[in-house]
């Protein structure tokens, strides 16, 4: 997937500003090593830096990782694969945010991270969780199988687990889980009724894999129509996201 990394910080800021308090579970001690991986634009590793930390930021997208040098060349950023990883050094502590759901290669991760940390290390994240945005795939999956896009309708973009099923993972991996919470987290969007629309284009964009650019919109349309009643409260609408966090400590 290639990332348009101006319209994730022009329109999709929400997911570092939301992530902001995800720091405070990570706890941050000056002069600690720490590894942000699946950083995006470096909002959060910047923070993290600021903060005191010797830090770096990684991503998978050449994009973003470019957008997160020109934003903030005091700090350091790579492009890397989380689910296949190493570091030049153990780290004190490991941190995602909004990224680990995109990884389906979850035992992948788990093992690049608890090689990569330090022992009494720690792995701080949030990630999408079981039912994320339930409501939004589902009207996506209607229409398009409505409209004979049933290959479309059955694409797997996100990994989102319960909790007992990532705690377990992190658990077979050699973490000791200190803390796990599961949550709703109904989230604003942006533009009212055109909101729906541009987070499936910034995020989905895989669903409308051969379709025509002519029929999109109008099945943005219908998928907008659907959520409506769910999504807009007095004109402002929100998205049904349920987030996952953990903090798991490598033993």
């Amino acid at each position: 997937m290639k990332w348009n990394a101006d319209l994730y910080d022009d329109k999709h800021s929400f997911v570092s500003q939301f992530g902001e308090n995800v720091l405070e579970l990570l706890d941050v001690k000056a002069g600690e090593s720490i590894l942000d991986i699946g950083c995006g634009t470096g909002d959060l590793t910047k923070l993290i830096k600021e903060q005191g930390a010797d830090v770096i930021g990684t991503d998978n997208s050449p994009e973003m990782i470019a957008q997160a040098r020109f934003k903030y060349p005091d700090v350091r950023f790579e492009v890397e694969d989380a689910a296949n990883f190493t570091v030049e050094y153990p780290c004190d502590a490991v941190f995602s945010n909004a990224a680990l759901h995109w990884i389906h290669n979850s035992a992948g991760v788990i093992r690049s991270v608890f090689e990569a940390l330090k022992p009494g290390g720690r792995f701080v994240a949030e990630m999408g969780g079981k039912g994320n945005v339930g409501k939004l795939r589902a009207a996506l999956k209607q229409v398009l199988q409505q409209r004979g896009y049933t290959m479309q309708a059955e694409t797997q973009i996100w990994y989102f687990p319960s909790l007992g099923e990532y705690t377990n993972l992190l658990e077979r991996g050699g973490f000791r889980v200190t803390y796990a919470a599961h949550f709703d987290r109904k989230t604003p969007l942006q533009d009212g009724d055109q909101g729906v629309a541009k987070w499936i284009k910034m995020f989905g964009s895989q669903y409308f894999k051969g379709i025509p650019e002519a029929e999109q919109a109008d099945i943005l349309q219908e998928v907008t129509d659907l959520l409506e009643p769910a999504y807009n409260e007095n004109g402002q609408w929100y998205a049904d996201y349920k987030r996952l966090r953990f903090i798991a400590i490598k033993e």
